[in-house]
């Protein structure tokens, strides 16, 4: 029995980011659902969104099909490398198109505002798409592209919006950009992975997921569709493309635990999404993996990866992709030592050790049954961080932070070494590598200044 279509959008829906709320009860379908009604759409409708996904991107040739290179089947096929047969080492490219407050706050300034959505809200629209534009133009560029290859990286993750193909200002136009990022990718020969990181309602309730603190979208069927059909229109568009690695379905779907820890520092701004928001359940999240996939296999040629992020919830991916007979998937996890020093409070290699062991066991394991992609990890720990300068001259500090930061990252990758890939969160902070963050834990968070303190290698 093939898997359902969620229901399409109400007439007069667009893709713009508009959230008309919830069922009172907060019931979604479960798997029921019919095609996408596009009669009689708004401005931004499916229709429209299928038309510009459908056109050649700017300045691209005819693309051939990949004969190789995604690798990362549950069974049988070679995961884990590229085409030459190298791990997939990679970096995030965050705040380019989603934009996080916390990594870049100068865009923010002057403004009552903590999200994207917030944002666009309160800033004059024509004012913000002339700021939006000028960062999105300077932030990322292909001088970047070009140095993330000369760091030995094959491998980048892109962040996007369920808004990518919307024209609507402020922030409407990102697939220009994606299709700038394809072509760079090809150019300096690496391959990229669109990450859907957004979701119309919220997935999480985090900063990144573009409207902090709601987390709805999984209520509303039709909001689930709204996501799908973005997966489609970014399969269609870039699924021929040599330089593509593959396409992510969602970032980070929230779990119980993690929702319940969270509501404190992600607290919902709008009465509204207060009283429904709640985590996104597991049973819901398999029957929008096996959507998603269905759907984008058949757009999708089969040397393209499908990832799946583990919704915080890793160990129960184990047989899933097999039973639902799924290839050249992938099941994301992130892994940041610092979200763990937080979960048990202690601060030391010892402990370190013990967690990536555990975390080492737990890849390895999974590596038997689908291909693990470590999509988010950072050099970010306390015993590094927040050492004590003691009697330490200025230089001896120094090199003792810098050894101990080195110490932590090989711990980290001797744990990522068993996965068939990591991927660094983020490339940058700041556009310029000379220029510091305004706090120093967020140094941790720059690839560039990482490898400039010496806490990465030069090369991988």
């Amino acid at each position: 029995m093939g898997v359902k279509r969620f229901p399409g959008f109400r007439h007069g829906a667009d893709l713009d980011g508009a959230d008309d709320g919830v069922d009172s009860d907060g019931a979604v379908a479960d798997g029921a659902l019919g095609g996408a009604d596009v009669n009689g759409a708004g401005d931004e409708s499916v229709a429209s969104l299928t038309a510009v996904a459908d056109s050649a991107p700017d300045g691209a040739g005819a693309a051939d099909v990949a004969a190789a290179g995604s690798g990362g089947a549950v069974r049988g096929a070679p995961s884990g490398v590229d085409g030459d047969g190298a791990p997939w080492r990679g970096v995030n490219l965050g705040n380019w198109l989603v934009l996080e407050k916390w990594m870049e706050p100068h865009l923010f300034e002057g403004l009552e505002a903590d999200d994207e959505n917030e944002l666009a809200g309160v800033a004059d629209p024509e004012w913000l798409e002339a700021r939006i534009r000028h960062h999105r133009d300077n932030y990322i560029t292909e001088k970047d592209f070009s140095q993330i290859a000369a760091s030995g990286l094959n491998l980048v993750r892109l962040p996007v919006p369920y808004t990518v193909f919307s024209k609507k200002p402020p922030l409407g136009g990102g697939y220009r950009y994606v299709d700038k990022a394809m072509d760079w990718c090809e150019k300096y020969g690496l391959k990229l992975l669109i990450d859907l990181h957004t979701a119309p309602g919220g997935q999480n309730g985090f900063d990144s997921s573009g409207t902090i603190g709601a987390v709805t979208w999984h209520l509303k069927p039709q909001k689930v569709e709204q996501a799908i059909v973005v997966l489609e229109a970014l399969a269609r568009r870039y699924g021929e493309r040599p330089g593509l690695f593959g396409i992510e379905v969602i970032n980070e779907p929230i779990s119980y635990t993690v929702f319940r820890n969270s509501r404190k520092q992600y607290a919902p701004r709008n009465p509204k999404d207060a009283a429904i928001s709640t985590y996104v359940p597991l049973r819901f999240l398999r029957q929008y993996y096996k959507a998603c996939y269905v759907r984008l296999r058949k757009v999708l040629p089969e040397d393209k990866a499908i990832v799946f992020h583990d919704g915080f919830r890793f160990g129960h991916w184990k047989t899933f992709f097999a039973r639902e007979h799924m290839t050249n998937v992938y099941v994301d996890a992130h892994v940041y030592l610092s979200a763990i020093e937080r979960a048990v409070g202690i601060h030391s290699p010892w402990a370190y050790r013990l967690a990536l062991l555990f975390e080492r066991h737990r890849i390895r394991d999974m590596e038997r049954h689908v291909p693990v992609l470590v999509g988010e990890w950072c050099v970010e720990n306390e015993w590094a961080k927040d050492m004590d300068r003691g009697d330490l001259t200025d230089d001896d500090f120094d090199a003792v932070q810098e050894a101990r930061f080195r110490t932590v990252t090989r711990m980290q990758l001797h744990c990522f070494n068993e996965a068939s890939g990591w991927v660094y969160w983020s490339w940058k902070l700041e556009p310029s590598p000379q220029t510091a963050p305004d706090a120093f834990w967020k140094e941790c968070w720059d690839f560039r200044r990482a490898q400039m303190h010496g806490w990465l290698p030069r090369t991988f």
